[in-house]
């Protein structure tokens, strides 16, 4: 049965109304006008960057220092099939103690929390200091080619830089406030194609295998150590995730080996010292190779400091829970905001159940995670606390 939150839960009011929205990447399906609605009447100046097809937005309040921006995106991944989820994935469900729907935790909720702190915040404190504003985007599980990076591009223009974002992204790992992201590993990818002579199997003399000319090779590049990462963040890995080579054919030896491959690395490395190293294996293995490199993010990092303590302590008091730093995961559109701001770090609910069929999130950690935010604005912007 369709969930319509009373009044007293006004975080779960806003997430079930874009919830509702079947904003399924790129679309952004009037989430944006929505948040736009509730933010306008606060004083809010609102900017649509739209492009090719994406909608985003910039809303501030406000022209001083310090700046504090939540970014988040409207856009989710598909469902998947229907059937397979227990309800509808865009008309959300309260089953006991949680709330289900496409969206639920990655993140509409998390943007229903940024709006309502803001509202609260602004109410209690209508001449804080600095400023506030909210970076949004449908562009962010797409191809993220035209979201964050076409506001930042729009604000690097300008000249405005940010002093602190908070990115509302699924951090948790079982209870709310355990992890907060205070940075990201960079991804470096690779497509890297082995030449070999095709010929029969037959007459292997005739021919050159490039899988087994590569063999070696990989066994080299898996048994790597590239570095030992740092205070902040794990050891660089690498991983192949693809390998294909022949015509189908059981009795042709291929002429080529296709290789797909990609990094996480620390800072402790740098995307240069790791192309370098990975083609010098190459060459001393005698291959014949052609390589194409993307580098689809650098790292970043906001160590202990002003926001990393305001979020901490603004966990604590709301949860008891003394919150754990991390690094770990996949990119984020943080790694887009932190050269415009030095310090973004990512603060959300339980990702347990994100992309997964049955998405959803606990409706008891709605309130609380606007409580969180709220705090850190009255930290960081100078207002009393209550």
């Amino acid at each position: 049965m369709a969930f319509d939150p009373p009044a007293e839960l006004p975080v779960a009011q806003l997430a079930c109304a874009l919830m509702r929205r079947a904003s399924v990447t790129p679309a952004d399906a009037g989430c944006l006008d929505l948040i736009a609605d509730r933010l306008e009447p606060l004083g809010f100046v609102l900017e649509r960057i739209d492009r090719n097809g994406v909608s985003n937005l910039w809303a501030r309040r406000g022209s001083v220092k310090p700046l504090m921006v939540f970014a988040g995106h409207t856009d989710v991944v598909p469902p998947g099939p229907r059937e397979a989820w227990q309800s509808d994935p865009f008309e959300p469900e309260l089953r006991g103690e949680l709330l289900y729907g496409r969206g639920a935790a990655d993140m509409k909720s998390s943007l229903a929390a940024f709006v309502v702190a803001i509202e609260r915040f602004v109410a209690a404190c209508p001449d804080h200091a600095g400023s506030i504003a909210l970076l949004l985007t449908s562009d962010e599980e797409g191809d993220a080619a035209d979201g964050t990076v076409a506001v930042v591009q729009t604000l690097a223009e300008r000249g405005e830089r940010m002093d602190y974002c908070v990115v509302g992204e699924p951090t948790a790992v079982s209870t709310l406030g355990d992890m907060i992201k205070n940075g990201r590993r960079g991804s470096l990818n690779a497509r890297l194609t082995i030449l070999g002579v095709q010929g029969h199997v037959a007459y292997p003399h005739l021919a050159k295998n490039p899988i087994h000319l590569f063999a070696p090779a990989l066994a080299e590049l898996a048994a790597q150590s590239w570095d030992a990462g740092d205070e902040y963040f794990p050891p660089t890995t690498w991983q192949v995730s693809n390998i294909h080579g022949g015509t189908g054919a059981g009795n042709v030896i291929p002429g080529k080996l296709e290789v797909l491959f990609n990094f996480r690395y620390s800072p402790a490395s740098t995307p240069e010292r790791l192309q370098a190293r990975v083609e010098s294996i190459l060459h001393a293995h005698g291959l014949q190779f052609e390589i194409v490199w993307n580098l689809s993010a650098r790292p970043f990092l906001t160590p202990r400091g002003t926001l990393v303590e305001a979020l901490a302590a603004a966990v604590l008091a709301e949860t008891g829970i003394t919150t754990e730093l991390s690094t770990t995961g996949g990119t984020s559109d943080g790694r887009f905001i932190a050269p415009l701001c030095d310090q973004v770090v990512e603060l959300g609910p339980v990702n347990a159940s994100i992309h997964k069929i049955d998405e959803h999130v606990r409706l008891a950690d709605l309130e609380p995670l606007a409580r969180i935010y709220e705090s850190a604005l009255r930290q960081l912007l100078g207002a009393p606390q209550p």
